[in-house]
């Protein structure tokens, strides 16, 4: 059961409206992947797909992978579990990865900022399980974190065996479940600091300075591109996740199985092409905005802020506005703690004329815990007067 809080209209001067569901029938029919296996074309905010090309077909995503990893990753710097100044230790085993490394040595440390510069830039196999290690104590145990992601997001075509996209039976995901992932990466906008830079260093103060380049050339040659990531193995053969932001609007290209990198980047700067100059999104919301207060039962707070879990935009094309949207905010009940940082409470649904356009989860904004028994007994009697309590 959930309680309806509010409903009103947002008016941003306008004349015609078009849906995503409309946009979804009026994909594009020029081809813009014809040298690929798979691709797809995402608007970031909505989920709009704008181009799909056998986007469900299962195939080796090879260091594409890293996307998953470093979303993990980022979850557990926001909760507090890993710190980017913390220093994360090389065991043997992450030191003994083959393929793209940055040669971390057993019982090398660097700093998770570091690590996450050499997976992000360099698509370091050696920092990916390093880091990996550190959060989940082994890398099966990551990997098993990463196949219960894939199930949290809904994807059915993606199964994960190890953190770094190497070869390995049963690994594969599709051209949707790998923007998908990337969509989730992207609410961690800290992220294309480390995916938008096209060269770094790593052991600048020692004899074994290294040098970072983009594996993603993108970065450098396309404006507006700043991620995410690139995959080749002879497999795969050459994949690249590619997102880009321009006038307010971020969209999300991925192709699997091009035959050379010049192919892979070419069919992506064709679609990136295409979505600046046919689209445009309408922002309303950034992530963690607060919209509503949702109450909490036998928590050390009696309320929490529901905010928005992603930035929350119209999409329309070229030229035409929104006109009369409809917001509705619904409140979970019987919300009990504990509640954690990031629970979903509610969601967030934006309409037009009865159809959904946008529907997105609303989350606490913070921990609740378990009230003690001295705090439910003075709630008993009234005795409470401070404000938010």
């Amino acid at each position: 059961m959930r309680r309806f809080v509010s409903m009103f209209l947002i008016s941003l001067l306008v004349t015609s409206f078009i849906t995503p569901a409309v946009f979804a029938e009026e994909k594009t029919s020029v081809e813009l992947a014809d040298n690929a296996k798979s691709a797809i074309l995402i608007e970031r905010d909505t989920g709009t797909v704008l181009y799909d090309k056998n986007s469900n077909e299962k195939l080796p995503p090879a260091s594409m992978t890293k996307i998953m990893t470093m979303l993990l990753i980022m979850e557990a710097i926001e909760s507090g579990k890993l710190k980017m100044e913390e220093k994360v230790r090389t065991s043997e085993y992450a030191a003994s990865m083959g393929g793209s490394q940055v040669f971390l040595e057993p019982g090398e440390e660097m700093t998770t900022e570091e690590m996450l510069r050499a997976i992000a830039i360099g698509s370091a196999n050696d920092a990916s399980v390093a880091v990996a290690e550190r959060i989940a104590g082994s890398e099966e145990a990551f990997v098993e974190a990463m196949n219960k992601k894939v199930k949290e997001l809904g994807l059915k075509n993606t199964q994960f065996q190890n953190t770094t996209g190497l070869p390995a039976d049963n690994h594969y995901s599709t051209a949707h479940d790998m923007a998908i992932i990337a969509k989730e990466l992207l609410k961690y906008e800290d992220i294309t600091k480390f995916t938008g830079t096209y060269e770094s260093y790593l052991r600048e103060k020692s004899d074994k300075k290294f040098w970072l380049v983009n594996t993603n050339r993108l970065v450098k040659f396309y404006p507006g591109v700043d991620g995410l990531k690139t995959g080749y193995t002879s497999e795969a053969q050459y994949c690249l996740t590619a997102t880009a932001e321009k006038n307010d609007m971020r969209v999300i290209a991925v192709v699997f199985g091009a035959p050379t990198s010049k192919a892979r980047n070419a069919q992506v700067t064709k679609m990136l092409d295409y979505a600046f100059s046919q689209y445009e999104t309408h922002p309303l919301y950034e992530r963690n905005v607060s919209i509503e207060k949702a109450k909490v039962s036998k928590g050390d707070l009696k309320k929490v802020d529901a905010v928005t879990s992603e930035p929350i935009s119209i999409l329309t094309k070229k030229g035409e506005n929104v006109k009369d949207v409809q917001q509705e905010i619904m409140i979970k009940e019987n919300i009990k703690a504990p509640l954690k940082k990031g629970d979903e409470v509610g969601q967030l649904k934006l309409m037009k004329d009865g159809k959904t356009l946008v529907q997105s989860p609303l989350v606490a904004s913070k921990d609740v815990k378990k009230a003690s028994w001295w705090i439910l007994y003075k709630r008993s009697f009234g005795m409470f007067t401070k404000a938010g309590d």
